[in-house]
């Protein structure tokens, strides 16, 4: 019986660590159009960011917060959705913009330091005419 009583414990651990886990959302304003973007500040959700997801909406992200301006460097590991990928300054100015390929283990990193990185649907910024020197506009409470 104690048996039986662990093994279903287990088994709950198991598909509850398997489930994504929700993360706070802010809207966000691109080139006078509004999505609700996820943010990942702690390391785990940051190393996690979109992994395992088999779909995000058209006016979906995600955001990831850095606590100072860096390098950064990201990959496509375990990522079936193709991303457009925006480097920011502190000011949400586009520093950057790249176009991601699914499952792709080259690594993109930004030629300059970037406070933020905000992943969309590829092709999304493309799609409105955003350019590098566009900015995003974060909620004014934003870190």
């Amino acid at each position: 019986m104690i048996a039986r009583a662990l093994t279903a414990v287990a088994l709950s651990v198991l598909v509850l660590s398997a489930c994504p886990r929700s993360l706070p959302t802010i809207p966000v304003r691109i080139a006078g159009e509004e999505f609700r973007i996820e943010v990942a500040r702690s390391e785990e959700q940051k190393t996690r960011g979109l992994m395992h997801r088999s779909t995000l909406g058209e006016r979906g992200g995600m955001i990831f917060v850095y606590e100072a301006d860096e390098h950064l460097s990201f990959w496509m590991k375990n990522t079936t959705l193709p991303l457009t990928l925006a480097f920011l300054s502190s000011e949400g100015e586009i520093l950057q913009i790249e176009e991601l390929k699914p499952l792709s283990l080259k690594p993109v990193s930004s030629s300059r330091a970037a406070r933020y990185a905000l992943e969309l649907p590829a092709g999304t910024l493309r799609r409105l005419g955003v350019v590098p020197g566009d900015r995003v506009v974060l909620p004014a409470d934003f870190p």
